[in-house]
């Protein structure tokens, strides 16, 4: 009956406390209607999902849904910060004008008609031994009706539509059985007729790879004064955090890796108590197991035994199945280090984090992550599927096409460049012939310089098609199709195109297997590619002498797939759809990342980049995202992550049209998040302490996972940003506001920038202005809005951030007497920094004198 836990999730917060928090509510509602554009029938109701504190921010987080008829609007959702009884944060998804919307409140169509005519409208059979589990209310729970992998829940809802009505409707959600969709619908409960579908599986789809490639050691991790003996001394041969795959190092057995607070009883427990329940890949935060075969059934997981020692061998060379025991305990090693990270800093229990045990700290409990290594459904991608708080996630990580690998494929057979060179194969055309081969002079096309500027690409008509005629055509990358040039090139009776290689912005790095194409399925003879380097010495040698070369197949033997699973940045993406869902809209809605705007994919990246992070690393560093599995060093978005505008130039104006949807989207989102991290580093510097640490990077993750907390269901940008710069002003101070600010502006998502509607991409406007009290000039005279001053309280040091450099300054303290106890001149820039530690706790008053102005404040010493 836990499935049934969700359905009732809102039960879970207790009466006295849902009552305070609609208090609360109500009585902001009520005295912020008006601003809202909503009216008193609109706030007159809600309802508490849930609640949670956030120790970061010192609020309690609520999530409420707008009623009507006693009935819950669809993605209503909204997000509060409240302390003390006072709303502090409120970002809102109401419904204007409910009443004059809504059509009724009595539904006509059953619920179980409802499942009924959803399994219809998505293309499945029809239930069979469709049976009512329980009911409660609005509220019931059938079970799968073999069309399901999961009972279905059924629910009474409003659904808003695109024509300004707003519909009674059944909510209904169906897990499929191969597990590729899990669906949530709404059907109309009048007409029975399919309102709305989203998908719970974010499949991230990454595309087939243009893959290239180029001992053994032991790490000791005892986190958090955890003991090797406290925790089992368990032991897991890994690619170790902060390493983003084997790219980065050879595989090291990590020792004892469990932090404390997030995985009090270690990583194989489930009942609270000491001593593991599993020598498995199993535990409270994830179960990790094989599905080669795709079945999603119960695979094989890799047994540590009693001593819990996950030491499995890698060997790359091999195809994945040889290691399959290694890649499952890397699987499960970097679930629980994504499960123990994103606890530190927020996703915890009352958060609708991943346990089987809450352990007594609120939340649902029962849904750990079902972690699917090798999965055979699938390939060159990996998914993730969030239902709400208290049933289980499945995380699939599937294998990628192997690596391409340069092969002897060319030999020149005069001239200076005498000699043998190797080659990539399209994926098109005729194979590669078997030797003795195809021998023939090597022919430079030379093309019509009405399109494109260079006169050896082939994307224009060829104009020395007669020289081509039994020959072995060389023609450059250019920008047109692979397929295209080949098929003009044989059109006027080439017997082989050589194609060299050359870079282009946003496209693959060689070496590649080319695609077709519109037109390459056409072409008949073959076509691989060579290296610019020997390309265009080729080109050179061809334009200038004749050179004669032979094409042959080499045969090398086929290299193996690559594991999904090693790659660590795409493991923590998957799982990072995960937290986003849950904490958008809080643990009991995960409907709240469906709109066209939404920066899920954005947040995906960001915990992989942010968790391979490693000392050394710099702003401008190329960080290609999915390096490993695609094989290509750029990543798998449009451009690689990089503070660098030069290397990735992408703003929010892109979002409109210039970049996929939602990867696309995402990847503008998670480039401002970067941005954002790299300014606090310079800022605060850099710690490599991810749990306990005070550096930027752990600042900029806590304002990440706190903005998702008070962002409102159905976020856009603009939302996203706000909600960042709340999180900052309630868990800071709003010390770091202006640089926020800065950060965003430079992208386009500046005070002046408009995300239109958070359903429409084509309707953003970009804008790099700041708020006026960030745009203090040095020829301003009221430096108050200039300084920062803080912590404050402080226990002696003091961060003073200036919005602008002031150059030599002096600061002076001085105690309620009027006495001053401390002097420093130092240089006020951005940040500086002063100790008075010496001085004894108390009230004081600091006074920051310059050339041309002056700034006090109160500051307390603890």
């Amino acid at each position: 009956m836990k499935k049934l836990l969700y359905l009732f999730a809102f039960l879970a917060v207790s009466t006295a406390g849902a009552q305070d928090f609609t208090q609360a509510i109500s009585t902001y509602l009520n005295s912020n209607k008006a601003q809202m554009g909503l009216t008193s029938s609109d706030v007159s109701a809600v309802t508490v999902l849930n609640s949670a504190y956030s120790k970061s921010m010192d609020v309690q987080t609520v999530h409420a849904d707008q009623l009507h008829n006693g009935i819950p609007i669809f993605n209503s959702t909204s997000s509060f910060a409240i302390k003390n009884g006072t709303v502090l944060s409120a970002s809102m998804s109401f419904q204007a004008n409910v009443q004059s919307r809504a059509n009724t409140s009595s539904p006509s169509v059953t619920p179980n008609q409802a499942v009924v005519n959803a399994a219809n409208a998505l293309g499945l059979m029809a239930p069979s031994g469709l049976e009512l589990i329980s009911s409660e209310g609005n509220t019931y729970l059938f079970n799968n009706g073999n069309i399901s992998l999961n009972d279905i829940p059924v629910k009474l809802v409003y659904q808003a539509l695109d024509d300004n009505s707003i519909r009674l409707a059944w909510d209904l959600s169906i897990y499929l059985k191969d597990s590729s969709h899990y669906y949530s619908v709404r059907i109309d409960a009048m007409n029975g007729q399919l309102l709305e579908t989203m998908d719970w599986v974010v499949s991230c789809d990454f595309g087939k790879g243009d893959h290239v490639h180029s001992g053994e050691g032991e790490i000791n991790f005892l986190f958090k004064g955890a003991s090797e003996e406290a925790l089992g001394g368990a032991e897991y041969r890994v690619f170790p955090l902060t390493y983003s795959s084997p790219l980065d190092g050879v595989d090291e057995l990590v020792i004892s890796p469990e932090d404390l607070t997030a995985s009090p009883f270690g990583w194989h427990d489930t009942d609270g108590a000491g001593g593991a329940e599993f020598t498995i890949t199993r535990g409270n935060n994830v179960w990790a197991q094989e599905d080669q075969n795709g079945n999603n059934g119960t695979g094989a997981s890799p047994d540590g035994g009693a001593a819990l020692s996950f030491d499995f061998p890698y060997d790359l060379s091999m195809q994945p199945s040889v290691y399959v025991d290694a890649a499952t305990t890397n699987l499960f090693y970097w679930n629980n280090l994504c499960h123990d990270l994103t606890y530190r800093y927020g996703f915890d229990e009352e958060n609708g984090n991943f346990q089987e045990n809450n352990y007594g700290n609120g939340g649902a409990g029962s849904d750990s992550v079902n972690a699917d290594a090798q999965d055979g459904g699938g390939q060159n991608n990996a998914n993730f599927a969030t239902p709400p708080d208290g049933s289980n996630p499945r995380m699939q990580m599937f294998l990628w096409d192997p690596v391409v690998v340069p092969q002897d494929i060319l030999t020149i057979n005069n001239g200076p460049l005498a000699g043998t060179y190797t080659g990539v194969p399209a994926a098109f055309g005729a194979p590669m012939p078997a030797l003795p081969g195809i021998t023939q002079d090597l022919v430079v096309v030379e093309d019509d310089l009405g399109g494109t500027a260079d006169p050896n690409d082939a994307c224009d008509a060829i104009t020395n098609g007669a020289d081509l005629n039994g020959k072995i055509a060389v023609i450059r990358r250019g920008s047109c199709e692979f397929g295209f040039k080949a098929l003009a090139a044989e059109n006027e009776g080439a017997v082989a195109v050589i194609i060299v290689y050359m870079a282009v912005q946003g496209g693959a790095v060689y070496p590649f297997e080319m695609g077709a194409g519109a037109v390459g399925a056409s072409v008949t003879i073959p076509v691989f590619m060579v290296s610019d380097t020997d390309g265009e010495a080729i080109i050179a040698e061809a334009l200038a002498n004749v050179t004669n070369g032979t094409i042959f197949d080499s045969s090398p033997p086929p290299a193996p797939d690559l594991d999904g699973d090693l790659d660590n940045e795409i493991i923590a993406h998957e799982y990072a759809h995960g937290v986003s869902n849950r904490l958008t809209g809080g643990p009991t809605n995960v409907n709240c990342l469906n709109n066209d705007e939404q920066m899920g994919e954005g947040w995906s990246d960001y915990l992989g980049l942010i968790m391979t992070m490693q000392v050394g690393d710099t702003g401008a560093d190329v960080r290609g995202l999915g390096h490993y599995a695609s094989g290509n060093p750029n990543g798998i978005r449009e451009a690689p992550y990089s503070t660098d505008f030069a290397v990735n130039d992408y703003t929010y104006q892109d979002t409109n049209a210039g970049v996929s949807q939602p990867h696309g989207i995402g990847f503008v989102w998670a480039t401002m998040l970067w941005d954002m991290t790299w300014a606090l580093i310079d800022l605060y510097g850099y710690d490599a302490d991810m749990y306990e640490g005070t550096g930027g990077n752990n600042i900029a993750l806590q304002l990440v996972m706190d903005g998702m907390k008070l962002q409102a269901c159905s976020p856009g940008f603009v939302d996203g940003r706000d909600a960042i710069i709340m999180a900052d002003e309630l868990a800071n101070g709003g010390v770091n506001k202006c640089l926020i600010w800065e950060v965003f502006a430079n992208r386009g998502l500046g005070a002046s920038a408009d995300q239109g509607s958070a359903f429409s991409r084509t309707d953003q406007t970009e804008a790099y202005d700041l708020p006026p009290e960030c745009n203090l000039g040095t020829g301003d005279t009221n430096f108050d809005k200039n300084f920062k001053i803080y912590p404050n309280p402080t226990y002696g040091t003091i961060n003073i951030n200036s919005v602008v450099s002031l150059g030599e300054s002096n600061v002076s303290i001085f105690d309620m007497n009027g006495r001053k106890v401390f002097s420093q001149n130092l240089e006020i820039g951005n940040r500086a920094s002063v100790d008075a530690s010496n001085l004894s706790a108390g009230v004081y008053v600091v006074k920051i004198d310059g050339g041309n102005y002056s700034h006090t404040a109160k500051l307390i010493i603890r």
